[in-house]
């Protein structure tokens, strides 16, 4: 009973309650004549989608600075990215990468100031952040007309200045990582490596599953060096990273830059799905989804793995996906949204009310 009580409060109980309403979901799909193996492979894909961006927390969560709140900086920098990989009018898987170096790139120099910014409000960094994200966002709502960029698929049609709303990257990379073909899992080649079909039906995007993995893989390397073990040290108990020497300001500022180009590629690895570069205000959208992800795998506000993000992104893409589909059969009634909203602050407003116990 102890161990049973013990769970619970590690993995959260609204985590455990969000967890049986989805099996009566998939339960409920017979009478509501829904195939579980489309919804299934919708689970993988949006899974594929998000996860890069809901590892993107890890980092900063274990120093210590909070949920990310403050995403939109890590956002900007991908779309930075993706429009300057653009200019180069390069194709396919190449373009892509390119796309994600450049984000990477302007997402450790946007993290660094990000850092600092962070350092002079200890204590205060998910409230501050959450600002600097509304910020960032509607100040390069301005650099965006401005920025002399020169591609016409980039550009507005008229005057000739000036981003577009939604740029399309058809003929570029979009669906640079799962093209839709399906393949035989047990005939992999390079070029049918996207999609794997299971029993012909359920679907796998192993293009991105395997960035995944290869990504968090480099996640879970990082904190098992000298450094990663310092910034863990940071966010678990500072006094103690304070008297064995540790810089407590560098460990914090390399978090952010890490968690900031994490996030950029993955809203690369989004655009590349859904086979557009969306401009301005679109990354607001991804805030508090992305946080309730990984809270959801049983994160707290001081500590998450990848474990979390794996669990976290799987159940809320699960939730995202079968609500509408399972509910509106029965009842005719969409509730998706409204089930969305109150799961996603929930969970926030529910982490935050445990942070003094952890």
């Amino acid at each position: 009973m102890e161990r049973f009580k013990k769970m619970v409060d590690n993995f959260g109980l609204p985590n455990l309650i969000i967890t049986g309403f989805l099996v009566v979901l998939f339960i409920l799909t017979g009478p509501a004549g829904i195939r579980v193996d489309k919804s299934i492979t919708d689970i993988m894909f949006r899974f594929g989608i998000n996860a890069i961006m809901v590892l993107s927390m890890v980092p900063m969560i274990q120093a210590g600075c909070g949920l990310n709140f403050g995403i939109p900086v890590g956002f900007i920098a991908g779309m930075l990215g993706s429009v300057v990989s653009l200019e180069f009018g390069v194709s396919g898987m190449a373009g892509m990468f390119l796309a994600m170096f450049f984000g990477a790139v302007f997402g450790l120099v946007f993290g660094w100031l990000y850092g600092e910014l962070l350092n002079r409000v200890k204590g205060e960094e998910m409230v501050i952040a959450t600002y600097i994200g509304y910020v960032i966002i509607f100040l390069f709502n301005i650099f965006w007309t401005i920025l002399p960029f020169k591609n016409p698929r980039s550009i507005q049609s008229y005057g000739g200045t000036g981003l577009r709303q939604t740029i399309s990257l058809e003929g570029v990379w979009a669906k640079a990582l799962d093209p839709g073909t399906v393949v035989d899992p047990l005939a992999l080649r390079p070029d049918t490596l996207p999609v794997v079909t299971i029993n012909n039906y359920i679907q796998i995007p192993l293009g991105m599953i395997m960035l995944f993995a290869f990504v968090a893989f480099l996640v879970w390397l990082f904190f098992k060096t000298k450094t990663g073990t310092a910034i863990t040290a940071v966010g678990s108990n500072p006094d103690y990273a304070r008297a064995a020497g540790i810089n407590i300001n560098k460990m914090r500022i390399l978090s952010v830059m890490l968690s900031t180009a994490i996030a950029a590629i993955g809203l690369i690895t989004y655009q590349q799905s859904f086979g557009f570069i969306e401009m301005y205000g679109a990354p607001l959208g991804f805030v508090f989804p992305t946080v309730a992800a990984i809270l959801m795998g049983g994160a707290s506000v001081n500590k998450a793995s990848i474990i979390n993000v794996i669990i976290g992104t799987f159940l809320f893409q699960a939730l995202v996906t079968m609500t509408p589909t399972v509910i509106n059969s029965l009842i005719k009634i969409d509730l998706s949204e409204i089930i969305r909203v109150v799961v996603t602050n929930g969970l926030i407003v529910y982490a935050l009310t445990r942070r003094r116990k952890k």
